[in-house]
């Protein structure tokens, strides 16, 4: 449904309407506008459902904008890639005006996702940082956490940033022992997800510990346990690669008959 080909000859097309993480409502109950001419600050976007789209970054949201996760929520899963790329492009502009290198102005090009530095010739693109985001098991047994940052009462699967110079597979077994003292055995990759918040792209893992002793770092983990699957707390949302990771294991270890 999305096709990732910059729409940068055309004139008017769809727009994503976008201000401080919040997007507009639009037309179908969705969060694209009505086909419109597109002016000079608006950025080529994709194509979605063989219709151009562009992204509009605003100054202030309206009062009925949704924030990013509650249009994730409510929005089928086959709007994931569009809602994702529209966040992530708009965090990347709003970051880069300026060269990192010399400081000066950088002015974006049409061809591609680019902001080129006239003084120095430098550009950048859309930053992409990889993380690792694991579902710790022991037998049936799932090993769920809490960051101080989550609402009350949801845990989650381990994650965390890969480091200069190290592996995916590397860093799925340095967070693990960081952040709750655990080391693994078998480690199998699942599947990956972009995650737009603010531009992160998730390597999910499979990991089984070799005990169950764990201990929590108590600075980027808050509390973590073993949970049954017959007795699971609050998960995260159905549209994150946790979720799926969770939703997954529990299919594999359901009675059979």
């Amino acid at each position: 449904m999305l096709r990732r080909e910059l729409p940068s000859e055309e004139a008017a097309g769809r727009v994503i309407r976008l201000a401080g993480g919040r997007i507009a409502p639009g037309v179908d109950e969705g969060p694209l506008q009505a086909f419109q001419p597109w002016h000079e600050r608006m950025q080529p976007l994709c194509w979605w459902q063989e219709e151009p789209v562009a992204l509009s970054l605003e100054a202030q949201p309206g009062e009925d904008w949704l924030d990013a996760r509650a249009w994730l929520a409510r929005l089928p899963e086959s709007w994931y890639p569009l809602v994702s790329t529209a966040l992530q492009v708009a965090a990347w502009l709003d970051n880069h005006r300026f060269c990192g290198r010399c400081g000066a102005p950088t002015r974006r090009l049409d061809a591609e996702f680019a902001m080129h530095c006239e003084q120095c010739g430098h550009r950048n693109y859309p930053r992409i940082s990889p993380c690792i985001i694991t579902l710790v098991t022991h037998g049936e047994s799932l090993l769920l956490a809490r960051s101080p940052r989550f609402p009350p009462g949801r845990y989650s699967t381990l994650a965390g940033f890969i480091e200069p110079g190290e592996s995916a597979e590397e860093a799925v077994r340095r967070e693990i022992f960081e952040e709750v003292g655990l080391s693994v055995g078998r480690v199998s990759y699942y599947k990956s997800q972009a995650w737009p918040f603010p531009h992160s792209l998730m390597l999910g893992f499979f990991a089984e510990a070799a005990s169950r002793r764990i201990r929590i770092d108590g600075v980027e983990i808050a509390d973590a346990a073993w949970f049954s699957p017959r007795r699971l707390p609050q998960l995260p949302p159905l549209y994150s690669i946790s979720r799926a990771l969770i939703e997954t294991h529990l299919r594999e270890v359901e009675p059979r008959g």
